[in-house]
């Protein structure tokens, strides 16, 4: 049976990526414990309008674990401290009690600048995808299913790193911000399918190179990514990533 929690939130303000930000507090009272974390940022946005002030600035969209768009670092653990494998709007308030403070943040990157609050710009993950994540070899019409027999554990596997939603939770939690677990996600679920191998070296080397283009840090193997990844991606694809890399700059 829900109950009423009431909490003080701390909550980041910066106007842009140049401006000094601060921390501003809000005391929430009375808040259903079933109330979806970014459902008790809507209640408190609807505050500080009807009190006069500015809202509170945050990205949200499908609210359903799909698009990873909630992009919040929550006490000091991106998308907070859910179940393995959750994205901010799968928190719920039940995973508070009553008189904590709650601190939320935005995504900490150079590669990611703050547009406003906790809203920061990731349009660096497009970049990197832009740079070889796609297959452009001309195949002609679809082909007949199964016309290409591929066994199952690659391609099960393959799936498993396509579910990787970009979020950038895995950059927020490496004390590098690197971006190696979304970047060999993206390899991986090409590079185990035959009809990514024409491309594999060079796909490789292009969005390894565009990643450091982009100020991202290098990969020191802490695991902190794969910890807080609410899709659960493997560091295992950062070693295949490694290896693809690797034979392709010693094809050269």
């Amino acid at each position: 049976m829900a109950k009423n929690i009431s909490f003080t939130i701390k909550y980041w303000r910066q106007n842009g990526p140049k401006d000094k930000g601060h921390f501003d507090t809000h005391e929430m009272k009375d808040i259903p414990d079933d109330t979806s974390f970014l459902e008790m940022l809507d209640i408190l946005n609807e505050e500080l309008i009807a009190a006069g002030e500015e809202p509170f600035v945050f990205d949200h969209d499908c609210r359903e674990g799909i698009c990873g768009m909630c992009s919040l670092y929550i006490n000091g653990t991106p998308h907070g401290k859910t179940e393995r494998g959750a994205t901010t709007c799968q928190l719920y308030m039940r995973r508070f009690s009553d008189g904590d403070t709650i601190t939320v943040e935005p995504w900490r990157s150079a590669a990611f600048p703050v547009i406003k609050d906790c809203m920061v710009d990731r349009s660096a993950f497009d970049k990197i995808i832009a740079a070889g994540g796609y297959n452009t070899i001309r195949t002609g019409q679809s082909q007949d299913a199964n016309a290409i027999l591929i066994p199952k554990e690659n391609a099960d596997e393959a799936m498993d790193c396509a579910t990787c939603i970009g979020c950038g939770a895995c950059v927020a939690a490496c004390k590098n911000g690197s971006a190696m677990l979304f970047l060999s996600s993206k390899v991986s679920q090409l590079a185990l399918l035959p009809q990514g191998r024409p491309e594999a070296a060079k796909r490789a080397k292009a969005m390894i190179d565009k990643m450091e283009e982009l100020g991202f840090g290098n990969c020191t193997n802490t695991r902190a990514c794969e910890a807080v990844c609410p899709k659960s991606e493997s560091i295992a694809n950062i070693a295949r990533l490694n290896r693809e890399y690797l034979k392709a700059k010693l094809a050269d």
